[in-house]
């Protein structure tokens, strides 16, 4: 890599400085900097599973992908952060990068996600999987894979309810009429309560929610 880490870190982070990155002020900002900067440095210094070989799925100017239901109209995509070449097996070893404070729930989807995107998108097996709590570990938490059928009918039934809100018109809170942390800075946006701050790369709108719920008082959200 020709520029240093925390370099293109200086770089990338100009882009999401001040409430363009969701934060409320300075004080905020340089708290979630030092966090970063902390990170970077921790990389640099065991970068571990990034030296080795790696295999890169094609993407064909778009998310890898492919059909998880032809029959129901239903196309998985995704990005897995990093897969590791395993030679002497001939397969490969999701890891996912986390930046929070806390650990990945149980229940999560993602790794689901993952494992069948590695199975669908690419021709070597998944045998290994590992979350690298960057904000608190040297060493890669190695995690049990779930079996792939298992895997295939959890994440379609959940697509299905999905497509089928989508169809109806119909988007209910599983929390119920309070909403809950994903719904909130999304109803804020629709009364007309946040701040337009401008279009990002994607060409999507940017809304500045300050955060309004007791689970966490110190974080801003970007839309």
């Amino acid at each position: 890599m020709s520029q240093p880490l925390l370099e293109r870190f200086n770089t990338a982070w100009r882009k999401v400085s001040g409430k363009k990155g969701g934060f409320s002020d300075e004080s905020q900002e340089k708290e979630y900097r030092t966090r970063g900067d902390s990170m970077i440095s921790r990389v640099q210094k065991n970068p571990g599973v990034l030296t080795k070989k790696a295999v890169k799925l094609k993407t064909d100017g778009f998310l890898p992908n492919y059909w998880l239901s032809e029959t129901d109209n239903i196309i998985l995509c995704g990005k897995i952060d990093w897969l590791e070449y395993l030679e002497d097996t001939d397969s490969v070893h999701i890891v996912d990068f986390k930046t929070g404070k806390h650990e990945e729930d149980g229940k999560s989807l993602q790794l689901p996600i993952y494992l069948l995107l590695a199975a669908n998108c690419q021709k070597r097996k998944a045998t290994k999987a590992s979350y690298w709590y960057i904000d608190q570990t040297d060493e890669l938490s190695e995690v049990k894979l779930p079996e792939l059928e298992d895997a295939h009918e959890q994440v379609l039934k959940v697509a299905k309810k999905i497509k089928l809100a989508r169809e109806l018109q119909t988007f209910k809170c599983p929390k119920g009429e309070s909403g809950c942390v994903v719904c909130r800075p999304f109803e804020t946006v629709y009364r007309g309560d946040a701040t337009f701050i401008g279009t990002s790369d994607s060409k999507q709108d940017m809304f500045y929610v300050p955060s309004q719920n007791s689970e966490n008082t110190t974080d801003s959200v970007i839309l």
